[in-house]
């Protein structure tokens, strides 16, 4: 197994996750990072969780990406091109411009695919040198944009994209259940059906032993819920939205609350990182320290041990995720990335049938998917007009008479990690 992006805080849980996996016969785990402060920090302190535990599985830290792709079974990206100072740099260009400022969400979102796209294109033409059978599990953000560029560029390579909004919207839900009914069922007895893009999706179904309680659910939404979507608009489309889609249908309201930065997400986790980076270098820490909920990423572990899991041992689960949707959704192109419920097992991910999304949803999810294909066009050949073109068309982007004004300020923020659009300029590595 090899965690390309070995230094981010979220590695101590995925170790943590397969130690607690002893169906796995992990052998060797391959952290690479280049950054060597956290290599040295993060890595140290998981040698230390597996020394503390008696692992049967060895961690081996690298700085050389190839190294650590080479015979691999898995592959995990996590990396963030430019760390979070780019991503704080995401955010506050659209807090400039009067949009949204988010990691994955509009003009944020377009410029962290920009960079980070022909870094995880570069990966993946390696990995099919290197082991040409490896899977390669994708949580690197914008997680559904950059999978859709692996698809349509590395086909060669078996990839899947991972988000944990899915599974974290199934266990508040159980969580709610239990609390309300004093029902205490496992996450493997729930199903939730949702589809849609990744951050951008609707969950319109849950059932539990396959009775379907999404009546209940939707009914009892404000006890357990992330956002206060109301009732209208509840009632009007029968789903509940993925918590991503406040930044359209709340715009207006999350514009104001951008008025009070700093701090904005990206100053939050800088802070947060810095704390946890100074625990983890603690020789006396063994374990994930309670600060790591702060970070968020509930469920990470989870998620990437049970789908390796069922891939590995052929389970035949089925785990919502981000792969072509290949016909399973009638009338839709068959070689869009979507987000939907697949069944996972030694043979691959197989996407189930669904039903497409109501007008109301599917328009939505169609502008943002033209978006999401115009902003791969444009990393891949540094293509300036397909760059126009994805933030003219995006539902947070900006008027048309503004649209050369923020991909100036996009290009010049991002010069150094974006060679493409700058003839001569060399990329700065991942971080």
């Amino acid at each position: 197994m090899a965690v390309i992006g070995g230094g981010s805080t979220y590695t101590p849980e995925l170790v943590q996750g397969f130690l607690e996996r002893p169906d796995l016969p992990l052998d060797e785990l391959w952290l690479m990072d280049n950054d060597p402060r956290r290599l040295e920090v993060v890595g140290g302190f998981t040698q230390r969780m597996l020394h503390a535990r008696g692992s049967p599985f060895q961690v081996r830290l690298t700085s050389e990406r190839r190294a650590a792709l080479q015979g691999a079974s898995y592959v995990i990206t996590q990396l963030r091109v430019g760390g979070n100072a780019a991503r704080r740099e995401d955010e506050y260009l659209g807090r400039r411009h009067g949009l949204i400022g988010q990691e994955t969400t509009g003009v944020g979102g377009i410029a962290s695919a920009l960079r980070t796209i022909p870094i995880v294109l570069e990966i993946a033409e390696e990995l099919h040198e290197l082991a040409p059978q490896a899977w390669l599990i994708n949580f690197t953000n914008p997680a559904g944009l950059v999978t859709e560029a692996l698809q349509r560029h590395a086909p060669q390579v078996r990839s899947v994209g991972l988000c944990n909004n899915p599974i974290v919207a199934k266990m508040r839900i159980l969580h709610w259940l239990n609390r309300v009914h004093g029902w205490q069922a496992p996450a493997e007895r729930a199903a939730l059906d949702g589809l849609g893009l990744n951050h951008l999706s609707w969950y319109r179904g849950f059932s539990l032993d396959g009775q379907d309680l999404l009546p209940e659910v939707l009914a009892g939404y404000r006890q357990f819920g992330e956002e206060d979507w109301g009732d209208d608009l509840l009632h009007a489309l029968g789903m509940i939205p993925n918590s991503y889609l406040q930044y359209y249908y709340f715009t207006t309201e999350r514009l104001d609350e951008q008025q009070s930065w700093p701090p904005s997400r990206a100053e939050v986790v800088q802070r947060i990182e810095a704390g946890l980076l100074r625990r983890y270098a603690d020789p006396r820490l063994t374990s994930p320290p309670p600060e790591l909920r702060q970070r968020g990423g509930a469920y990470y572990s989870t998620l990437a041990t049970q789908l390796i899991n069922c891939l590995h041992n052929d389970l035949g689960q089925v785990h919502v995720v981000n792969v072509p949707q290949g016909g399973a959704v009638p009338t839709w192109p068959a070689d869009w990335v979507l987000e939907l419920p697949c069944r996972v097992d030694a043979a691959g991910i197989q996407p189930l049938p669904a039903e497409p999304l109501p007008p109301a949803c599917y328009g939505l999810l169609a502008m943002v998917k033209m978006v999401e294909l115009l902003t791969i066009q444009a990393a891949v050949g540094g293509d300036r007009q397909a760059l126009f073109q994805a933030l003219l068309t995006h539902p947070l982007g900006p008027p048309a008479r503004r649209v050369r004004q923020v991909l100036e300020d996009l290009l010049h923020t991002n010069r150094p990690y974006l060679p493409r659009f700058w003839s001569g300029q060399a990329s700065q590595p991942a971080q």
